[in-house]
């Protein structure tokens, strides 16, 4: 395997501050001894949705941080962003279909849920569409949604008292990324069936 798995989580500290317009600072602070991938020449999409931005930009640094902790050059990550958490399927598909060197694709978007059940739609389309795209292409495409009761609780999640589960997405796609090469790598050498 290209990389020793760990079981710690990574601890994301983030400061989200007062002003919203700009994106929080984080630090990475690497608990688990993250050895940079020795043969790296993965490649990696991240979709952002702009809803709910002051959550999101914190879970795309953290996100960001941890890929770049695993060694993976900037110019292997492409980063857009789409309105919203329902564009996050079409966004990851656009990425794919036009960057068609990904090794997988990390959506990150945040929803909160209202007064009304609007939360459980655009929930279960994202997952759906992921899910599917995933599939249908053969790539990773990581579900990085928070789905959240409110507002306390998706920041908590994105560098508050819960950790930042951006920096979770990111292990993910790359443990994914790593377990389909490793299969298609197997199953080159293989002969017959």
């Amino acid at each position: 395997m290209l990389f020793k798995l760990f079981s710690e989580k990574i601890i994301v500290n983030s400061q989200i501050r007062k002003n919203y317009k700009t994106m929080a600072s984080s630090s990475i602070q690497i608990n688990n001894n993250i050895e940079p991938l020795l043969e790296n020449d993965l490649h990696f999409g991240v979709v952002v949705s702009e809803w709910n931005a002051h959550i999101t930009h914190p879970l795309l640094t953290a996100c960001l941080e941890t890929l770049r902790a695993y060694g993976i050059a900037e110019n292997n990550i492409t980063t857009v962003n789409v309105p919203g958490a329902f564009e996050l399927p079409m966004g990851a598909r656009i990425l794919l279909k036009n960057k068609g060197n990904l090794d997988a694709v990390i959506c990150i978007g945040c929803v909160i849920k209202g007064d009304t059940r609007h939360d459980e739609y655009i929930n279960n389309a994202v997952a759906l569409g992921l899910q599917n795209l995933a599939l249908s292409s053969g790539r990773p495409c990581i579900f990085g949604v928070l789905t959240t009761e409110n507002e306390a609780q998706a920041t908590a999640r994105a560098g508050g008292s819960m950790g930042n589960k951006g920096s979770e997405w990111a292990q993910s796609a790359v443990k994914m990324a790593l377990l389909q090469k490793e299969m298609f790598t197997e199953g080159k050498k293989r002969i017959g069936f």
